[in-house]
């Protein structure tokens, strides 16, 4: 099938009563998860601010002799917080800077999360599409627990230094915002990919596959990010991802086995 096909199949087979029950899944788990982790952090800050230590010291000369005399007080009882919100500037200021750094954290983490939870249905989703339009196609898979962790892990740790090594373009207007979504849609790519292939095709497969439609599926990859950014979307639309590529995939592996 070609794209348009194939992207409509999709969104039909989305819509199907078994798959959007697949689909409540990553959104209540990615919704509790971020729910913990907001009222945590949020009282963690809350409470840095509400008690900070102030040290202070003078050196006063008298009959030639320096005598110096420190200060150290405690706020307290969020009185960094009251002194801020007293003013108007102040407190639209803190308000803007509060709510877009927690929205944009937000976004980057529920995406974060719910790739790691899709992870765990992928095998439920690919064998009903097989079951449903790829019966002539043996699922062969290459993959364990043990090397799938640890894949995990490294694509964590060259995410975190991809975000390290693109600090200095974070100040740059419009490069930053692209240097900010690199990492994260690498990690995207990687954990969505291997998580599909590994289900379906051999290793072999998967490196023909890369080689001969890597770009198609990066692209297909981007486009999956990119709307993903968009608030809420990833809740809903995990499986609707792991449907698409999972086609794409499966039409992949055919034409090799042919």
């Amino acid at each position: 099938m070609n794209e348009k096909e194939m992207f409509l199949q999709s969104i039909k087979d989305f819509l199907t009563p078994k798959m959007l029950r697949f689909s409540v899944m990553p959104f209540l788990i990615t919704l509790v998860v971020m729910y913990v982790l907001f009222f945590t952090l949020a009282g963690m800050g809350v409470e840095q601010l509400g008690t900070m230590q102030i040290e202070s010291s003078q050196t006063t000369i008298q009959n030639g002799v320096p005598h110096t005399e420190s200060l150290s007080a405690q706020l307290e009882d969020s009185s960094i917080i009251k002194f801020l919100m007293s003013y108007t500037l102040t407190s639209w200021l803190a308000t803007f800077l509060i709510y877009t750094v927690g929205g944009f954290l937000t976004i980057y983490l529920s995406v974060f999360i719910a790739v790691i939870v899709i992870g765990f249905l992928t095998p439920f989703v690919l064998k009903e599409l097989q079951a449903r339009h790829y019966k002539d196609v043996t699922m062969t898979g290459h993959s364990n627990p043990i090397m799938a962790l640890f894949l995990a892990l490294k694509w964590i740790a060259v995410m975190l230094l991809l975000f390290l090594l693109f600090i200095p373009l974070y100040f740059i207007p419009l490069l930053n915002i692209v240097a900010i979504n690199i990492p994260l849609y690498y990690f995207f790519h990687k954990m969505l990919t291997f998580d599909i292939a590994s289900n379906i095709c051999t290793k072999e497969e998967s490196r023909q596959i890369g080689y001969f439609s890597g770009n198609k599926i990066m692209v297909k990859t981007a486009a999956l990010y990119l709307l993903s950014l968009v608030p809420f979307v990833i809740f809903f639309t995990a499986i609707f991802f792991v449907i698409y590529l999972g086609h794409t995939y499966f039409s992949e592996v055919k034409k090799i086995r042919a």
